[in-house]
């Protein structure tokens, strides 16, 4: 209305009287179009101008550049600027600023060398928009060029221009200079502390950012919610979350940002329940509503812990609150894949019909979510339906779907793969290597292997996993040597495939100096696994006592597939005195599997100990366990 109201008043004066009133009204009624975006008052206001005969005035010029780049019109702004004969500060300011928001750094920048050029005295407005333009891309050269010209034009010690250095040398990963700004500036103020500690952060100097906490306080400076945030996100990234959430007890009104904070850094170090009780807190609090963002986070940790039921929950909240597009888009991925994983077929497929199907996270979840069920059938389905629809495929699209195809629909991929922009990309082929070793071609595996120019340690873990399943352990072994000769370190899934690799083939001296070197050489802690591993490899060659010894020596208490183990061999080579131990233990583990209790029954007898088993068959009737039945039909005709 305002706008309007001084349009009116100007579009009425007539032309011989129009000099006065421009003093100061069509300055202001430019300066109100410009900040109320009224672009359509704007271009009737310039021919209103063009009527009074005064499109040559610089200074209304000036004020009309600033008016259509302040809207985003360049094309009006660019055309006014070039006709301009005298070109001010402001107008070459207004066009910095449309380049600078617009994140068209080349042109900003070019723009900026060109006023030099022009020999036009840069201040501390003009500075800023450059400096924003090369954080945003990363541009440090250009950068530091402009802070040489900072210095030269002697505005060093403007506020503005230290906040903007700061900004850029911190996005530009160059913390050391920004610091050094820092220290230098002669005025400080919130923004200059919030900047620098925001600058660390962003740097992975976690420590470094919870130290100037500390120190803004001792110069007088008080942190806002701002500052506590950013310290929050400090300490989750560093994994400390009880001290993040020592933090948050500062803030008065913690907002969606805070809560959100504590709860991803809950979830990043796998507390998925504290996530959970931090959001219900929230949620009960009823002081700040979630966004995107934090039911993202929390679905995510849902997933993690299958939480089906805290997912249902939030999944209701979040199409209460938030436009089903937007929530499906964000949090979709996440809820798709707790849903495929607990079984919960319709359920992920009602979800999938809700989402972006030009997006193709949405896509991957549903191809993922079936293929970790082990529906493959379901996996293949979706993954022939995207193909038509020209969504791009990327890297998590087949890594998802070659461990459940078949060797024929697994060769057209490889064929795909090999014609496409991915054929440089580690993790398919390491797909690709698993998918042939599972389907019995383990030459195709060592094929793909030996030409893939990127091995990494997923690489040689999965060509060793595959050997290993076809019972090839000195080849195993042979490729656990040249790990070293081409200088990967062994991890701990290495072990385990080459201690299952010797299990299978009979190398028991073999295996067990693995174990022993993986401890001494390698330094790496056993695992259930690598103990199951060992015991096994004991067990298949018949040395059942070799492998009770070594039971008792782990640091570790057994798990069922270790006892399971020794008890299989036990029957197999009719060691009857450690099958009964094995069944003990396993009665302990599993106390409401009636079999456990049928076999140990029947190991007691053999071993004449008629007490005993007796005694097992009463404890099972008392404790309610009864084996099913067996039945054997016979149809005659």
């Amino acid at each position: 209305m305002r706008v309007w109201s001084f349009y009116k008043k100007f579009s009425s004066v007539p032309a011989t009287n129009v000099r006065p009133f421009l003093t100061f009204e069509i300055s202001h009624l430019l300066q109100l179009c410009s900040n109320f975006k009224a672009i359509e008052q704007g271009k009737q206001t310039h021919q209103q101008i063009v009527v009074h005969g005064q499109s040559h005035n610089p200074f209304v010029i000036t004020k009309l550049i600033q008016l259509y780049a302040d809207c985003d019109n360049i094309k009006f702004a660019r055309h006014l600027f070039v006709k301009l004969s005298q070109r001010n500060v402001f107008a070459w300011t207004a066009m910095l600023s449309y380049f600078s928001r617009n994140c068209l750094i080349e042109e900003c920048v070019s723009t900026y060398k060109v006023m030099k050029l022009d020999g036009i005295l840069l201040d501390g407005y003009v500075f800023p928009l450059v400096l924003k333009a090369c954080a945003k891309f990363s541009s440090l050269a250009t950068g530091e060029q402009i802070h040489k010209d900072v210095v030269v034009c002697g505005v060093e010690w403007n506020l503005q221009v230290g906040h903007s250095l700061i900004d850029m040398y911190s996005k530009c990963g160059d913390i050391q200079s920004a610091k050094r700004v820092f220290d230098l500036m002669q005025e400080k103020d919130l923004l200059s502390w919030n900047l620098i500690i925001s600058g660390y952060v962003s740097n992975e100097l976690l420590d470094l950012a919870v130290e100037m906490l500390g120190l803004m306080s001792m110069e007088g400076c008080q942190p806002d919610i701002v500052t506590f945030n950013t310290v929050m996100d400090a300490y989750c990234r560093m994994g400390r979350c009880d001290e993040a959430r020592k933090i948050f007890m500062l803030i008065k009104d913690p907002s969606i940002i805070s809560w959100t904070t504590l709860i991803s850094g809950y979830s990043r170090i796998g507390e998925h329940n504290h996530a959970l009780d931090i959001f219900r807190e929230m949620i009960n609090r009823r002081e700040v509503c979630p966004d995107l963002d934090c039911l993202s986070s929390v679905l995510a940790s849902c997933q993690l812990i299958d939480d089906l039921r805290s997912a249902q929950e939030i999944h209701a909240h979040g199409i209460k609150v938030k436009s089903p597009f937007a929530f499906y888009r964000t949090s979709g991925p996440a809820l798709l894949t707790l849903y495929a994983k607990c079984g919960r077929i319709q359920d992920a497929r009602h979800v999938f019909e809700l989402m972006d199907k030009t997006d193709i996270v949405a896509w991957n979840s549903m191809i993922h979510g079936f293929a970790e069920l082990g529906m493959k059938d379901l996996a293949l389905e979706y993954f022939k339906k995207m193909l038509p629809m020209g969504i791009k495929i990327n890297e998590t699209s087949i890594s998802s779907v070659l461990p459940v195809c078949d060797l024929k629909y697994g060769k057209q991929i490889h064929a795909y793969i090999s014609r496409s922009s991915l054929w440089d990309v580690t993790p398919i082929w390491n797909a690709l290597i698993y998918m042939y070793s599972k389907c019995g071609c383990i030459g195709n595996a060592l094929s793909v292997f030996s030409h893939l120019a990127h091995k990494d340690i997923v690489s040689w873990n999965t060509i060793i996993g595959g050997l290993g399943m076809h019972g090839l352990g000195q080849d195993a072994l042979h490729l656990l040597k040249k790990m070293s000769h081409y200088g990967i370190r062994p991890n701990a899934l290495t072990f385990t495939s080459v201690l299952s690799a010797c299990s299978h083939s009979g190398l028991v001296d073999e295996g067990l100096n693995i174990f022993h070197r993986m401890v001494e050489e390698f330094g790496l802690n056993p695992r259930m696994e690598h103990f199951t591993c060992v015991v096994d490899l004991l067990t298949r060659a018949g040395r059942l006592e070799d492998a009770t010894d070594f039971i008792g020596k782990m640091c570790l208490k057994p798990n069922k597939h270790i006892w399971g183990s020794i008890l299989a061999a036990a029957l197999a080579h009719k060691g009857v005195s450690i099958g009964v131990l094995a069944s003990e233990n396993l009665v302990e583990l599993e106390p409401e599997n009636p079999g456990h209790y049928i076999t140990l029954s029947n190991l007691y007898t053999k071993a004449g100990r008629i007490s005993d088993a007796l005694a097992v068959r009463k404890l099972m009737e008392t404790r309610g366990l009864v084996k099913d039945s067996g039945c054997s039909w016979v149809e005659g005709n």
